[in-house]
Order: C-alpha cells, then sequence, then structure tokens
C-alpha cells in the first residue's frame, strides 16, 4: 500500500455508471489498458442503444479483460469486442469461463432469433435487422479465456497484477483485485448474500486504496419472508385452480435457486405432485458446471441429484412450443428473470392473458424492462411486435435475489481493516446508486461519489 506509483494511472466508467447493466471498467496503467467486465446494457431503450455504440476504447488497444461473472450485464459484450479487434487473454475463474462457454452462445443465438422475428414480423424500424453479434463471434470470444484460480495472482503488465476473490451471487463469481501502479483497486463484481441457501458468503473486503462497488439493493433490503414458503403458497394456489405458473429466471443461479426451493416443497409434501418444466438449452450443460465445482457452493451432490429429477428439461425448440399448448396445472421457469428476452416471452404471450396463471419475477428488475412494466402495474406488454393483455396474477419474490442489499453491503463494507482512500457507487439506478453514497458518507465515514457515465478519475 505504501509503494510508489511507476505509472500514471485512471479508472474509466465505460458502463454501469447511471445504470445497473453494462458493466464495464477502464484501467489505463501509462499505455497499457485493462478491462474490467464486458457486459450488455439492458432496460430502458436509450440504455441500450449504448450496445450499438462504437466502444470507447478501440478494442485492439486494450491489453487484457478481466470477466468478475458469467452474467451477460457483465460479459455479453465479449464477442462483439472480440469481433471488433480485440486480441487479448480473457481472464476468469473457472466456473466463469465454464459458463460463458454455455451462455455466450446462448446469448448469440437469442440475439440472431430476435432479428428473425424482427425481420419475419416486420416490428422492426430497420428493413434488414441485425442482431448485435453472432454465433461465431460468441465462439471466439470463448478462445480468448484463459481460466484462473480464487486467490492466484497473475501479472497482467509491469505495474499491475489480478487477482479474483469469492463474490458469492453465482458460480464463479469473482471480487476483482488489481494492483495498479502500486495501489490496490477493489471491484465487488455483484456482491452475494451472506445468507444465500445456495452460495457462500463473499469474502470480506481486504485494505484497499480504491473500492468500485455495486448499489443493485443500495436503496432497499430484502423481504424478511421466507421465499421458500412464499412460492410453496403460489404454486398450490395456482395449480389449483388449474393454472400455469410462469417464473421468470435468469438463467444461471436463479434457475438453480427456485429448482433448490421447489425440490424442498415437493420432499416435505407442501407443494401437490404438478409437473415442472425447465425451459432453457443450458440447464443441462450448466448441472454439470455445479458438480464439477462442489467447493463453491453449498449443495450436497444427492441434493444437486434430486434437484434436476424434480423438472423436465426442455432443450427443442418444438417441446418449447407444445408446452404453450399443454395447459396447467404446471409450473414452467424460464429465463430472462427481467422478461427482456428468451423462451420466457412465448410462454408469457401464451398464458398471460388467463387470471387463472400467474407470473413470477424472482429478482432484480432494472428500470425499462418488461419485468418492471409488470411490477408498476403495467397489464399490457409489447412482446414480437404485439401488444398482449396480462391478466395472470403477477408476483414478485423479490427476497429470491442473489445480490446483497444494502444493509449487507455495507456490513461487507465495515469487514475492511482500514478506509480506502476513495469510493466509486455503480451498477445501481440513479436513487440507488445515491441513497448507498450518502450511508457510505454518514455511516463509514468514507469519500464515495456516484460517477458519471464515461467519467475517467486518477487512482491516486
Amino acid at each position: 500500500m505504501t509503494d510508489t506509483p511507476k505509472s500514471p494511472a485512471t479508472l474509466q466508467f465505460l458502463g454501469a455508471a447511471d445504470t445497473v447493466t453494462g458493466s464495464r471498467y477502464l484501467a489505463r496503467i501509462g499505455d497499457r489498458r485493462i478491462l474490467v467486465d464486458c457486459g450488455l446494457f439492458q432496460g430502458y431503450k436509450v440504455i441500450r442503444d449504448r450496445n450499438r455504440a462504437s466502444f470507447p476504447v478501440a478494442p485492439h488497444a486494450i491489453d487484457a479483460v478481466v470477466v468478475s461473472h458469467a452474467h451477460l450485464d457483465h460479459s455479453g459484450y465479449l464477442p462483439a469486442l472480440v469481433r471488433d479487434g480485440f486480441h487479448g487473454h480473457i481472464y476468469a475463474t473457472a466456473a466463469t469461463t465454464e459458463l460463458c462457454r454455455i451462455m455466450l452462445p446462448d446469448s448469440a443465438h437469442l440475439l440472431e432469433e430476435e432479428a428473425r422475428y424482427a425481420a419475419k414480423g416486420r416490428w422492426s424500424k430497420h428493413a434488414h435487422p441485425e442482431p448485435l453479434y453472432r454465433l461465431p463471434d460468441a465462439l471466439a470470444a470463448i478462445e480468448r479465456f484463459r481460466p484462473i484460480a480464487f486467490r492466484e495472482t497473475v501479472r497482467l503488465a509491469d505495474d499491475v497484477e489480478l487477482e479474483l476473490v469469492p463474490a458469492g451471487h453465482i458460480l464463479g463469481a469473482a471480487q476483482v483485485r488489481l494492483r495498479v501502479a502500486g495501489r490496490a483497486v477493489h471491484f465487488t463484481g455483484d456482491l452475494g448474500r451472506p445468507d444465500d441457501p445456495l452460495m457462500l458468503p463473499p469474502a470480506p473486503l481486504e485494505a484497499t486504496d480504491v473500492l468500485v462497488t455495486e448499489s443493485t439493493y443500495g436503496d432497499r433490503r430484502h423481504d424478511p419472508e421466507d421465499p421458500e414458503r412464499r412460492l410453496g403458497d403460489v404454486v398450490r394456489r395456482v395449480t389449483g385452480r388449474g393454472g400455469v405458473v410462469v417464473i421468470a429466471a435468469f438463467a444461471v443461479g436463479r434457475t438453480e435457486t427456485v429448482l433448490l426451493h421447489l425440490t424442498r416443497l415437493r420432499d416435505r409434501h407442501e407443494i401437490p405432485d404438478v409437473p415442472v418444466f425447465v425451459n432453457s438449452p443450458m440447464a443441462v450443460g450448466v448441472v454439470d458446471v455445479y458438480r464439477q465445482h462442489p467447493t463453491e457452493h453449498k449443495l450436497k451432490a444427492d441434493e444437486l441429484d434430486r434437484m434436476y429429477r424434480l423438472p423436465k428439461l426442455v432443450t427443442t425448440v418444438d417441446d418449447s412450443k407444445l408446452l404453450n399448448l399443454r395447459g396447467g396445472p404446471m409450473v414452467i421457469i424460464s429465463a430472462s428473470g427481467m422478461l427482456s428476452g428468451g423462451r420466457v416471452l412465448h410462454h408469457l404471450a401464451a398464458y398471460g392473458s388467463d387470471p387463472r396463471n400467474a407470473v413470477v419475477l424472482t429478482g432484480y428488475q432494472a428500470g425499462g424492462t418488461r419485468g418492471s412494466a409488470l411490477l408498476g402495474g403495467a397489464r399490457t406488454l409489447r412482446i414480437f411486435g404485439r401488444d398482449v393483455p396480462i391478466r395472470a396474477e403477477v408476483v414478485n419474490l423479490d427476497s429470491m435475489s442473489a445480490h446483497a442489499d444494502a444493509d449487507d453491503l455495507i456490513e461487507w463494507m465495515k469487514s475492511a481493516p482500514s478506509a480506502p482512500t476513495s469510493v466509486y457507487v455503480t451498477h445501481g439506478e440513479p436513487a440507488s446508486a445515491d441513497t448507498l453514497r450518502a450511508r457510505i458518507t454518514r455511516e463509514l465515514g468514507w469519500p464515495a461519489r456516484v460517477p458519471e457515465h464515461l467519467e475517467k478519475v486518477p487512482v491516486d
């Protein structure tokens, strides 16, 4: 912490500033450039349009990328970055690397499918809609990954060392620590909860000069009500009237948590023996990643096996379409968790108009997404170019979130042995980020601020 800096260093916020998505942080050390996270922007169109803009720094000029975890708002822009000229290594944990091998091709497939639907239905403003990237771009990005172990020190440049620290949240998720020109810069990534049913708690905060923290739930506390009990109530109530429970769940992390709760409820005979479907091409691959990394989560092998014996895994398009003709009672778990794309939209279009059914949201809903609109009271959603009425019951299981809430974040920061010289509050909507900033300043006495999009600050 007392080394003399050898080169001027700056940090630039290329994403996750003024929004909860698009995590991208650029560290410049002399003529070296290290990108921490390379995510997609999601939510409001004005935010999503940033995905189509030229990357703020030439991709070929970036020396290395570090990915905190596999969720697309942290990794989903990598195929475009590689296509446009990035040729360095992408560093991540082994589990994150394996999940990205599943998720990035799936993302490319969904983008290609969305472009085809838009062209066929003529609901795009573009005469020939193009996906943000294609499958070959995703496969090329995967080839650039270099997995490293937690706590391993990797030298990225003369003045830059990297260490990944467990973050909880999802399998493989890491806090990112850089030694930049003699200074310690710590990125939370997405920080998990101390009491998550699936994942281990995040590692404590070590001494750092600069802290870049997420603030997804920076202005709220999780509902203390047991999400397993609430989920059981919903399943009994909806299937009891012959309805369909459509659970919107993020493909990695939340789907497993939902399955864990449903399995425990079924084992205790607290929900009826109705069919459960996981409609995700990724599900089979993801369970194998959990099996390969047993020390990174709380599940025992037998419980993991029981979880995946409960549902029928739907992988083909034809089987997915058949679900929309089947009717209730049944439970469908499908991505995406914010209703921003994926197969869940087809189920929403098929079952959302029937009041016997229910749509269950299981985590954070970014502003501008269909999930956020439903929570705000919208009862018509635009899906595939048409307005779909939503008369189904809408249930928000926010307490199932895998993010630390505001109190969790403050308690985690208190674990630091000393105060950082600078704290930057990112990865949150404006109200969340500013509320957490105020708490950090007031309760911890640390200098904290919310950076602006594309702002550059010195690392000193």
